[in-house]
């Protein structure tokens, strides 16, 4: 007795492949995978014993945990699902299409009148080994972000942005947003990322800014205060040991809108 499959059995079988291997190597990437393999192996238990034994007793029973599991694996996973989703909502050909439909323009984000302070700040900042951490908001909102700091609304000046991360500051240890050409905020918890690959050398600010760049499509700045060397963290990726000539490259090409061609 043959099993008649169609072109679109094929196709179903290889997009739960996909999306099988994607959430492997999710929980990889967070430290989960051994919970993973564990669901994994559970389903395929719950599956040969309610769909090929046809156990009913034992099926219904597994039924039951699998309708309860669902709850319980969204509160157990809910970091990587929101990682997941923030992938989904992050790829270009979304973006492009958010930006048709009348999202934020990049006009709004910054001109060079701000981002040459901040380019100043941080060359001056690294200079004298001062750490420092500032998030520029860009199309995601980080109002959560904010709220666990103190509310400034202040232009942006590189003399304003020093005095801030000044070691004595009360407000020098947390981050500081950058929302639409001004300083929003100061002293905010920022998530931290878990990665196993950052490397040893960097310290919490920069995990800091990993996890913020993670979650979020914001740029995020870091002056070490050990090496005083600047990086950015960007789309979850590190950019290091960066002059101040390419820090403002960066910014520009991120923040500031493309001329027509």
């Amino acid at each position: 007795m043959f099993i008649e499959i169609s072109p679109k059995d094929i196709v179903d079988i290889i997009l739960v492949a996909l999306l099988l291997y994607y959430i492997f190597c999710l929980m990889r990437e967070s430290r989960s995978l051994n919970v993973f393999i564990g669901i994994m192996v559970f389903v395929v238990i719950w599956l040969f014993v309610s769909q090929v034994l046809e156990m009913r007793l034992l099926g219904s029973i597994l039924d039951k945990l699998v309708s309860v599991g669902v709850l319980a694996l969204i509160v157990l996973f809910q970091e990587e699902i929101r990682k997941f989703l923030y992938s989904l909502g992050a790829h270009q050909r979304v973006e492009a299409v958010m930006r048709i439909f009348g999202s934020r323009h990049s006009a709004d984000l910054a001109d060079k009148n701000s981002i040459m302070p901040v380019v100043m700040a941080c060359m001056n900042m690294a200079r004298q080994k001062v750490g420092a951490l500032i998030v520029i908001e860009r199309s995601a909102p980080l109002e959560d972000i904010v709220a666990t700091g103190d509310r400034i609304d202040a232009n942006i000046t590189q003399r304003l942005i020093e005095n801030i991360f000044f070691k004595n500051s009360p407000l020098h240890d947390g981050a500081m947003v950058i929302r639409k050409k001004r300083i929003c905020a100061a002293g905010c918890i920022l998530p931290v990322a878990h990665d196993l690959n950052i490397p040893k050398e960097l310290g919490l600010r920069h995990r800091a800014a990993l996890g913020i760049s993670q979650e979020s499509d914001a740029i995020a700045i870091i002056c070490s205060e050990e090496s005083g060397r600047i990086s950015v963290a960007m789309k979850g990726e590190f950019q290091l040991r960066l002059s101040a000539e390419k820090l403002e490259s960066i910014l520009t090409e991120q923040l500031l809108p493309k001329e027509p061609q």
